[in-house]
């Protein structure tokens, strides 16, 4: 991963791009042709497009405000000031900061839920390495890593888990209980392999980096805007509003302070037209492919013992098939394939679909974000170390996660 040097009036403020399409565009336009085609040729009726069309609308208002929402955020210096405060906080010390950052990204992702952490803590991130002359590879990785790995505890950690916790009809205590030991497992692995894969060859023999000076925003206005916006998003994701209401909410309220008093910062670059393309197209193929005889090949594959090896069974499908087409999708897709009452089936369902997304680029909504917030940091990322990384981390995490709750639950 390279970090293209801004100059210091530009940082916190990434600069406006022209449209370039990459590899990972192309394909969004071609699935999203596919799932076109696929209502078109008549594969799929208009009906259950329909009811597709109206569970992805509100993911697809989600993402799309959310990004919209942290662009702004960028610009007013909100994450600069943040990533200041992190990195004078760890004093200069290597360890103590990457202690602090997996902290940070563990609780945004439990609380907050993943696509949070990955729209709003990867900029933070990438705004620390910028201060304090880091490489930023190990504090982008630590943000994506964890925004999968440390979504198993709560329900609203991730949406797989919303899903899931209506399906086995426990409260948020009861599946808590049943997830913490499997996400101590999670997250103790996880760190260890973002220190050796990450950390430590990027960090080398230095022990300390420049503690950075307090940060001054440019309109201080909008930056104090902008920071309660911010917890205000918090607090709606918290109280459990929808989160397609508390992002267009606030940025509804950015946008606007942004076109009185600085509307040179807002662009049409920055709608994420990629992701909402890829997605919309991926739930149509999907929805497709299941109704084609895909749900009949998942109750083979998945079985029915509700077992050990149905749990492994389950976990292993769900992870490969996140990272073939994305989580999200995925997990509906096996669900529907598991007979009722295989909690345990389930369960690993959810760690695959959790755990199991680190190694190709669309695996989960979490990367794709990140990947928008990487490229508007100016971030390129060298995918093939991301996926071997993510592939040897992915396949021992799950592994052990799930042993863990085949032993303890």
């Amino acid at each position: 991963m390279k970090l293209r040097t801004l100059p210091r009036s530009q940082q916190g403020n990434p600069p406006q791009r022209s449209v370039q399409l990459d590899a990972l565009d192309w394909v969004a336009i071609i699935v999203f042709l596919i799932g076109v085609g696929c209502v078109g040729s008549g594969a799929l009726s208009s009906s259950d497009a329909s009811s597709t069309a109206l569970r992805v609308t509100p993911l697809l208002l989600f993402l799309g405000a959310v990004i919209v929402f942290a662009e702004l955020l960028a610009k007013s210096g909100v994450f600069s000031a943040i990533a200041v405060r992190i990195a004078r906080a760890a004093g200069g010390r290597y360890p103590l900061l990457f202690l602090f950052c997996v902290a940070f990204a563990t609780l945004t992702t439990i609380f907050l839920n993943l696509d949070t952490t990955a729209v709003l803590l990867t900029p933070i991130m990438l705004a620390t390495a910028r201060r304090i002359d880091a490489p930023g590879m190990p504090l982008a990785m630590t943000t994506v890593w964890l925004a999968n790995t440390a979504s198993l505890l709560l329900p609203v950690s991730n949406l797989t888990n919303l899903l899931g916790i209506g399906r086995v009809g426990l409260s948020t205590e009861a599946f808590a209980a049943r997830m913490i030991v499997p996400q101590l497992v999670a997250l103790t692995l996880t760190a260890c392999f973002l220190w050796i894969f990450h950390w430590r060859t990027a960090v080398g023999d230095a022990h300390r980096y420049r503690v950075p000076e307090p940060h001054r925003p440019r309109d201080i206005w909008i930056f104090r805007l902008g920071a309660g916006c911010t917890v205000a998003f918090v607090l709606l994701i918290l109280v459990g509003a929808p989160l397609y209401v508390a992002s267009l909410s606030v940025a509804g309220v950015m946008v606007v302070a942004v076109a009185v008093r600085r509307p040179y910062w807002l662009a049409w670059c920055m709608i994420p037209w990629r992701l909402l393309l890829f997605v919309t197209g991926l739930f149509l193929v999907i929805q497709t492919v299941s109704q084609l005889g895909l749900g009949h090949l998942l109750a083979a594959a998945v079985g029915s013992e509700d077992g050990a090896t149905g749990t492994a069974r389950a976990a292993g499908i769900g992870a490969l098939l996140a990272n073939l087409v994305n989580n999200l999708p995925s997990y509906i897709a096996v669900e529907q394939a598991i007979p009722a009452g295989h909690d345990n089936q389930l369960f690993g369902l959810l760690f695959g679909t959790n755990i199991g997304p680190l190694i190709t680029p669309w695996a989960s909504l979490a990367i794709l974000l990140w990947h928008e917030r990487c490229r508007a940091a100016g971030v390129t990322i060298q995918w093939r170390k991301f996926m071997a990384t993510g592939a040897v981390t992915a396949t021992i995490t799950l592994a052990a996660t799930v042993t863990t709750y085949i032993l303890v639950g």
